[in-house]
């Protein structure tokens, strides 16, 4: 999944997309370096955002979405309002994904149910403006394991179809590097525990950044942290995540191609043949 970005004030990319040419050219570039399918937003969830308001986000969203489905593109739509994700999915968008699953707004469960598009239900405690005052846990795992389980109910319950959830365990949304670094750890887990298809979201994110920091504790800038999104991409392909979240596409692509590559082969050893050639 190819993230664009058409907003001024994204943590990883700083408004390169803002305006709707710059933003359909990079999903199409996204597309040709390996993207299945481009998630646009149009609202910056980074720690500390403020929200724009509805007209703002819809006249920022559904331009990209229109063009890129109009140039044969699988576009997902990221938003929280159920207002933008209808229109969104009036302009051809086929899947809703939405950071705080269905919490944010109590007419997104309905729309996605009526609609019946795959609906990702991320782990979310609150708006980004003060969502790293909620990263507290006892045990960060079970925790969102037992959130996310409730907010999966509830759309099943609100009437979208088990199939077509997908569970988001919601990296850098109110959780610290340790958590999201053990909640990676974990994805084995959690896909036992949460039989749903698994969206990994680690792109560019601040715990990466705390992994790389040099010797005087200075994280690299976002767009410096692709090789370390693509080493997560492909530990989430081997633990068997349905999908990674990434701003450049042709690192991870490569990455998850590898890992495929490797469990075909272990699976042939476990039948008893004689391995890769």
């Amino acid at each position: 999944m190819g993230v664009v970005n058409v907003t001024p004030d994204s943590f990883s990319d700083g408004g390169r997309w803002f305006d709707p040419e710059s933003a359909v050219k990079r999903g199409l570039d996204l597309v040709a370096e390996g993207a299945d399918l481009v998630d646009v937003g149009g609202e910056s969830t980074r720690p500390g955002a403020t929200r724009v308001d509805e007209a703002e986000e819809l006249r920022r969203v559904l331009p990209v979405v229109r063009e890129l489905v109009d140039r044969g593109v699988l576009v997902s739509v990221d938003t929280t309002r159920a207002s933008v994700a209808g229109r969104a999915l009036d302009a051809g968008a086929r899947m809703v994904n939405d950071v705080s699953g269905g919490r944010a707004d109590p007419a997104m469960v309905p729309l996605v149910a009526e609609r019946a598009v795959p609906f990702v239900v991320m782990h979310w405690r609150g708006q980004s403006v003060d969502m790293n005052d909620r990263a507290v846990y006892a045990d960060v795992v079970g925790e969102v394991v037992g959130e996310l389980r409730e907010s999966l109910a509830g759309a099943v319950a609100g009437g979208i179809a088990p199939e077509l959830l997908v569970v988001d365990p919601g990296l850098g949304f109110a959780k610290r590097a340790e958590h999201d670094l053990a909640l990676l750890a974990a994805l084995g887990r959690i896909r036992a525990d949460l039989p749903f298809p698994l969206l990994v979201a680690a792109s560019r994110k601040r715990f990466l950044g705390r992994v790389l920091a040099g010797p005087d504790g200075a994280p690299p800038p976002a767009r410096e942290r692709d090789a370390a999104t693509a080493a997560v991409s492909a530990l989430a392909a081997a633990a068997g995540a349905w999908a990674v979240r990434v701003h450049e596409a042709r690192a991870s692509a490569d990455a998850v191609r590898v890992a495929r590559a490797i469990d075909e082969a272990d699976r042939r050893v476990g039948d008893g043949g004689e391995g890769a050639a």
